[in-house]
């Protein structure tokens, strides 16, 4: 009974989050679209451009040598384990199967949305 009330409880005040998040009015009166240009020489932005880039790098490179050791001795595991081993290293393989497939797939995607959106200021 508890965790019933806790659950339409939560349910709710994601409900009132909402209709609070679209019920808000924007007082946007006097807004041209046409007088909206893209500040690419903000500055400093090219520090934060290189920090960030560096942080992602250094980041990924950590990901993919980490999944690649969990993997070797994921698999050495698998192969010397008896049978109820191999069914324990079967059912943890799948999330580990999606988080490396994130970590080596999390570049190309970042790329792409960062294409997209540099491709949007640029106005081309």
């Amino acid at each position: 009974m508890k965790r019933n009330v806790m659950k339409l409880l939560s349910i709710a005040l994601v409900a009132m989050i909402m209709i609070m998040a679209v019920a808000t009015p924007v007082m946007a009166l006097d807004y041209d679209p046409s007088k909206v240009t893209a500040n690419n020489n903000v500055p400093g932005s090219e520090n934060i451009r290189t920090l960030g880039g560096g942080l992602v790098g250094i980041l990924q490179t950590t990901g993919i040598v980490l999944s690649v050791v969990i993997l070797i001795v994921i698999g050495i595991k698998y192969m010397m384990g008896s049978p109820e081993d191999k069914s324990q290293y079967k059912s943890s393989m799948l999330p580990y199967v999606i988080g490396a497939a994130l970590i080596f797939a999390a570049s190309l995607v970042a790329n792409i949305v960062y294409q997209f959106f540099t491709g949007l200021g640029t106005g081309s």
